[in-house]
This record gives C-alpha cells, sequence and structure tokens, in this order.
C-alpha cells in the first residue's frame, strides 16, 4: 500500500531532445512507495513488480509530462499490477526535492541538476539519487520577439525576462547564463520566474522582453509565438565554455546543439546549449522495478516519443548507461547487463 504523509513540495515543469538515430530511451515512470509489493517471490512464478508508482515529471504544457504520461501508460500495460501516477511539477529542483522528502520514487531531471543535487550549493545537504538511465538531450531556448532590438545575451542588460518556474532546471541555468555573458541577474536584467504559460502570456502582451525554456522541440507554446507575434531565438553556445563552473563540462550533459532544421521560424542556424536528461529514482527503489523500467526504456522506445517531437531524437540505447556522476541503479546495472551484455 502507497505510504502516504506530509505536504508535498511545490510543482513545475520540464523539457527534452537528442541527436542520435535510435529512438532509444526515454522514461518518465512514477514512483514506488515504500509498502507496496514491488519484487516478484522467487519461490514460486513471479507475477511481475506490484504497488504504486509516484513519477515527478514538469509543468502540464511541456515535454517531460508528455513523455511521462506515455511511460505510465507504458508501465501499467507491461505490468497491470503497477499504477504509475503523474505529477506535475515546475521541473528538475522540485522534482529533486519530492524524491528527497519522499513524495516521489522517480522523476525526471536535468543531468547539470542533478549533479548540483550531489553537492551542497543546491541543497543544504546532497541529495542521493540514483539513474535508471540517460533518456535524451533537452534544448535550452532562450526566445525574444522578433521586433525586439535584442539579438544576443549581452543585449538584453536593462530588458526583463523570464527564466524559468521557480524549481526548474532553467531558473537555474537561466542565472548562470546571464552571469556568462557578464550581466547580473536582478541588477543588469530584471528577472522575473513564471510558468511557461505566464511566460509566454507575457511576451506576448510586451511586459517581458524574453523567456528561457529548457524543453524539447518543437515546444508548442513556443510555436504558438512563434506564429504570432514571431519569434527570434538567441545564440547561446558560445557561453559554453563560461558554464562549466569550478567543476568543469565534464559530466555536466551541456553541450553545443543547433535547433533542427525547420523547428521554428525564428530558429534558423542558431546554436544553443542542449542538456542530457535523466530518469532518476531514490536509491532505496526496489530492484525489480527498475529492472522493469530499463527494460522499458529499450524495448519500448518508439512507444515513448511525444507526438509532433521531431526536434526528440532520442539516445542510442548503448547511451543510457552515461548518467555521468550519478550512479546507476543496482536493478538498471542487471538489466542492462541481461540485455546487452
Amino acid at each position: 500500500m502507497t505510504r502516504h504523509g506530509g505536504t508535498a513540495p511545490r510543482a513545475a515543469e520540464g523539457a527534452v531532445g537528442r541527436r542520435t538515430a535510435l529512438r532509444a530511451a526515454v522514461g518518465s515512470a512514477g514512483a514506488v512507495a515504500l509498502g507496496a509489493v514491488l519484487a516478484g517471490d522467487a519461490s514460486r512464478q513471479d507475477p511481475g513488480p506490484s504497488g504504486v508508482l509516484r513519477l515527478a515529471t514538469g509543468e502540464p504544457t511541456a515535454f517531460y509530462a508528455a513523455f511521462g504520461r506515455l511511460l505510465a501508460a507504458e508501465v501499467e500495460r507491461a505490468h497491470p499490477r503497477l499504477s504509475c501516477r503523474i505529477r506535475t511539477t515546475a521541473g528538475s529542483i522540485a522534482n529533486i526535492e519530492l524524491l528527497r522528502d519522499g513524495h516521489a520514487d522517480l522523476a525526471l531531471v536535468l543531468t547539470d541538476t542533478a549533479r548540483a543535487a550531489q553537492g551542497t550549493g543546491l541543497f543544504p545537504r546532497p541529495v542521493p539519487l540514483r539513474a535508471i538511465g540517460r533518456l535524451y538531450e533537452t534544448y535550452l531556448q532562450f526566445a525574444v520577439r522578433a521586433d525586439s532590438p535584442v539579438r544576443t545575451v549581452s543585449d538584453l542588460a536593462g530588458h526583463e525576462v523570464s527564466l524559468g518556474a521557480v524549481g526548474s532546471g532553467a531558473a537555474l541555468l537561466g542565472e548562470r547564463i546571464l552571469h556568462a555573458a557578464g550581466l547580473s541577474p536582478g541588477t543588469d536584467v530584471p528577472v522575473r520566474h513564471l510558468r511557461l504559460a505566464d511566460a509566454a502570456g507575457a511576451v506576448r502582451n510586451g511586459t517581458v522582453e524574453g523567456l528561457l525554456v529548457a524543453g524539447g522541440v518543437p515546444l508548442p507554446t513556443l510555436t504558438d509565438l512563434d506564429t504570432d507575434p514571431g519569434l527570434r531565438f538567441l545564440p547561446l553556445a558560445g557561453l559554453l565554455p563560461r558554464l562549466g563552473g569550478h567543476d568543469g563540462l565534464a559530466g555536466s550533459g551541456l553541450e553545443e546543439v543547433p535547433f533542427p532544421q525547420g523547428a521554428y521560424r525564428g530558429a534558423g542556424g542558431v546554436a544553443t546549449i542542449g542538456v542530457s536528461n535523466l530518469l532518476v529514482c531514490r536509491p532505496g527503489l526496489p530492484p525489480a522495478v527498475a529492472d522493469a523500467l530499463t527494460r522499458l526504456l529499450v524495448l519500448r522506445a518508439g512507444a515513448l516519443v511525444p507526438e509532433n517531437a521531431v526536434g526528440a531524437q532520442f539516445l542510442d540505447v548503448r547511451s543510457l548507461i552515461g548518467t555521468g556522476s550519478i550512479p546507476l541503479h543496482p536493478g538498471a546495472v542487471s538489466a542492462y547487463r541481461s540485455l546487452h551484455g
């Protein structure tokens, strides 16, 4: 039976993307309650894992939530004794808080944010995480209206922007991007932290100059804005060398990526920053559940691609194990060895 307790932390939003040809991995499975029976009994025929999985995803209209719904459907189809419950949130930071506080068992997070959670800068204490796999690449999409005078991040001085909702990985990366461009958030650039729908409305009516989103390509909300009033996407790749901090870029999941051709009218030829995403879990997730989730990522990859996600080109299955500083869950390790040797 599912364990309940306390008030859940704030909610938020999410993201996606990647370059390789195979639509192999990506998952947003739920989370398993501690009291649920999740491992089979070895003394008889194993009926498979059971219980309730609680998955922390992202904003309702963003990619994390879309992927989460697909994964939940696949989990329940393959394992009828498992119920996968989706939680929409502000994004990576909120999702890690949910895992830390026992309100979720699995979550989608930016690799960069997961790495930060292993230290003491983002949270008071390191948050223990285990990975099921590296899934796909999210695009950092910094857009202003097409009629804006702003053409680079440095031009944002004196202009108000939204850097993503409080609790999102975009909010964390957005401030670092401003610093990398030589701008002080809140001083040189007035900053708001709006949910995606609110940020889009503010750009449309001109109350903010631009918005930063970490998500899949094309993102429907940005597609609408790109149609009317029109958007210009700012190049971010040149700032990448200054985003590594004292730990450097290795293991951050950050890399230069071009917007896919035709993704948006205002993004042609623009080089931005991609950041890989992880499906992570609490360390105590039963091995049978981690094994089942891993097999779904590998064997049902084609069913885990959100509709119209032309820019969400998923990692090769062999890349799933590349989770950087976040160790794989033992159940995931077992599944990968069984599937790929």
